[in-house]
């Protein structure tokens, strides 16, 4: 790895800086996530018994993400119960965004009584007929 270095003329008074420029370093490129069907296919393939980290070596994915995957397929599958599958976790999601609405709205309703009994309360009404 290569450093270049520049001076860039400042101001006067003003303290010189320095420019580095890597030579030859590339920032790693982000990749689509995996499909569906290959994701399944490792995961088959660590429960017929091959291990995490041979699946590593042998494909592109690292162990960690395998691990994820068979984390996640272990979940959905019902075969750990102690974690949310991903269906329970959308449900959760969703119900609890549906209460935090709701509270939103009784807030609304019980100020707005509020606003209505007092205002009543000091209005003179009217006795006509």
């Amino acid at each position: 790895m290569k450093i270049r270095e520049e001076r860039i003329r400042s101001s006067p008074g003003l303290m010189d800086t320095y420019r580095l420029q890597w030579k030859g370093v590339q920032m790693p490129r982000t990749r689509n996530p995996y499909p569906a069907d290959f994701r399944d296919q490792i995961v088959s393939l660590h429960r017929a018994g091959r291990s995490i980290r041979d699946l590593a070596d042998e494909f592109e994915p690292c162990a960690e993400t395998i691990h994820g995957w068979v984390k996640q397929a272990d979940r959905d599958g019902g075969r750990r119960a102690d974690i949310l599958s991903r269906e329970e976790r959308e449900e959760l999601r969703r119900l609890r965004k549906a209460n935090r609405q709701l509270k939103q709205e009784r807030d609304i309703l019980s100020k707005a009584a509020a606003w209505f009994a007092t205002n009543d309360a000091t209005s003179p009404r009217s006795s006509g007929s």
